[in-house]
């Protein structure tokens, strides 16, 4: 009788390595397509990058993300929107890293809201103001109920006295310093003030006057605008929302100081 031929033994890869190679490829670009399709935030997408790089790195030393000594985690994810409307395949590295300085809060900014905020504890007001930033400058955030009666553009003692501790702030810095104020929704219709427009408008040069006149501040660094109803923080659909959007904004400026040649 004839010898069955025994099978030659396969060399290489055992036959599932195939179907879980397939398989993490398949999950990296899942989770690529989530990222591009998504806002993340820095630490969320620090997790995840690790997470990456030690399950298909075997380490988390080795970043496969890097690419020219950066990597993707260094980029600032906070504010991409110029990027995410864009093509992908018609980014470069310059388009991302102009996004990314576009949105980075300036350090003289980062150093004023630090300040602005020490003093306002020392001073104890900070329980009466809302404070921010961005790149434009440090936003102070002062209810009406602190400065004015409903309807009127008169400085209440209340609000004079938060403003005097208030003004003691602007005499730390010599940046310009704009006053916004901002209403609700309700109609407004009186011989003084015929809409919200003259209303918020009245209110924040009231606020202005009485930085330069009774505090001392520089008129060359003051400045009012009124936005009316128009510019609310929340919808104006309940009383709470709207007693939020009665306000006036005072904001330190931010001035970039950088020196260009003359003619530039």
């Amino acid at each position: 009788m004839a010898k069955k031929q025994k099978k030659p033994k396969s060399s290489g890869a055992p036959a599932w390595m195939a179907t879980y190679s397939d398989l993490m490829s398949l999950l990296l670009t899942f989770f690529v397509l989530l990222f591009s399709m998504s806002a993340v935030s820095e630490e969320q997408f620090r997790a995840v990058a690790e997470s990456l790089r030690v399950a298909l790195a075997g380490s988390s030393n080795d970043s496969i993300l890097e690419e020219n000594g950066s990597t993707i985690t260094d980029l600032n994810t906070a504010d991409m929107e110029d990027i995410d409307q864009a093509d992908p395949e018609d980014l470069t590295v310059e388009d991302i890293e102009s996004a990314e300085n576009s949105n980075v809060i300036p350090q003289e900014v980062q150093e004023l809201y630090e300040t602005a905020n020490e003093y306002m504890a020392e001073n104890g007001i900070e329980s009466d103001l809302t404070i921010t930033r961005d790149t434009e400058g440090v936003y102070i955030d002062i209810q009406e109920s602190i400065l004015f009666t409903s309807g009127s553009a008169d400085i209440t003692s209340s609000g004079e006295e938060t403003l005097s501790k208030l003004s003691g702030l602007f005499d730390l810095f010599d940046n310009k310093i704009v006053v916004e104020g901002y209403t609700d929704n309700v109609p407004m219709n009186t011989s003084e003030f015929p809409s919200n427009w003259e209303l918020s408008t009245g209110r924040a040069v009231s606020v202005l006057r009485y930085l330069s006149e009774e505090r001392g501040i520089s008129p060359s660094r003051l400045s009012a605008k009124g936005y009316g109803e128009h510019s609310p923080l929340v919808p104006n659909d309940s009383d709470a929302n709207r007693a939020l959007n009665r306000r006036v904004n005072v904001i330190i400026m931010y001035e970039d100081r950088e020196e260009v040649e003359y003619g530039e």
